[in-house]
């Protein structure tokens, strides 16, 4: 038998291209994993109490966390670059404070909702600008941030209630075709914002910038100006998450909430954004908030200390490093 006589070797399929799975996996595995670990906390919790699904319990699992998961689309864009905010628990805090003071003055409800928007953006902008132009480490920059926040809002206000907030205002307690409005911003803002990074030069310019910052201004990417667009986007989201967390309730305290700004982070980490910068996506930060939201629930259904949530949450935060680092150090 001859060369010619042999008959060619077909590369496997797998070879050739990987398949859809393959690819879903390969792109959205993280997102896949929190989804299945949703889905199974569901299921266990449901045969414990079955209360755990009644309307009420989703009601407040879905649309009564939904600010954290608006905030954490925002935050998974600022880690993707290589920065991090641990201002933003702050910011809302702050923001929350001038909305519901604007609304109980008498001013327009739609000024009490934009102005959180205008002045996250404009505080974040400058945060963006310090980081980008005067090469000051985010962690750095947001720290200070945090602590004239935080310091601010209690000097202004002592901490002290807001109450009389007009019913028009309570957007968080409205509903839109026949949901609530929480939920379907969530939905809308987290899929909007998941197609934009993917599909989008300037989407994917972030990941250029948090994976590989050097080739990326090789590139031709205006690093500075990407940055300082981020944050101010950042703030964009934070603003919208403040409109969301101040209007579930009838009051808001001023003061700083507590935990927020790390609870904002690790649904960003927990949901697929490595720490390190370059590679995750929005949509799994929105799953990992509704992940929390379904274990502090369950906890509560199943008779087990509600304090237990911040350790599960450490324990999901170091898995979920180790496997990122695990991940980068096979493809080096």
């Amino acid at each position: 038998m001859t060369d010619l006589d042999i008959p060619p070797v077909r590369p496997s399929r797998a070879v050739q291209r990987p398949g859809a799975i393959q690819r879903l996996m390969s792109d959205y595995g993280q997102e896949i994993v929190v989804l299945l670990a949703i889905v199974a906390l569901f299921a266990f919790v449901t045969m414990i109490n079955p209360r755990f699904i009644s309307a009420n319990n989703l009601t407040t699992i879905f649309a009564g966390n939904a600010y954290i998961a608006v905030a954490a689309i925002g935050m998974s864009m600022v880690i993707i670059t290589g920065n991090i905010d641990v201002s933003v628990g702050a910011l809302i805090g702050v923001l929350a404070t001038i909305s519901g003071t604007l609304a109980v003055a008498g001013y327009p409800v739609w000024v009490a909702w934009f102005a959180p928007v205008l002045i996250g953006m404009a505080i974040n902008g400058l945060i963006g600008v310090l980081v980008a132009y005067a090469r000051i480490p985010s962690i750095v920059v947001t720290l200070g941030a945090l602590s004239i926040l935080r310091g601010g809002l209690i000097s202004a206000t002592g901490g002290t209630w807001i109450s009389d907030l007009p019913p028009a205002f309570m957007v968080a307690q409205k509903k839109l075709f026949g949901l609530p409005v929480p939920l379907v911003a969530m939905v809308v803002l987290t899929l909007l914002a998941a197609a934009w990074m993917r599909y989008s030069a300037f989407g994917r310019s972030l990941y250029a910038l948090g994976g590989n910052p050097e080739a990326a201004v090789a590139t031709g990417i205006p690093a500075e100006r990407r940055i300082v667009a981020v944050f101010i986007i950042h703030g964009f989201f934070a603003g919208l998450a403040t409109i969301l967390f101040a209007t579930q309730l009838q009051v808001i305290q001023s003061t700083v909430p507590p935990n927020l700004e790390l609870t904002i982070i690790t649904a960003a980490v927990i949901g697929g954004v490595s720490i390190l910068g370059g590679s995750g996506t929005v949509i799994g930060s929105t799953l990992a908030a509704i992940l929390f939201a379904t274990i502090g629930s369950a906890l509560i259904f199943t008779n087990v200390s509600a304090y237990w949530l911040r350790a599960v949450i450490g324990l999901l935060i170091l898995a979920t490093v180790l496997a990122d680092m695990f991940r980068r150090s096979r493809r080096i």
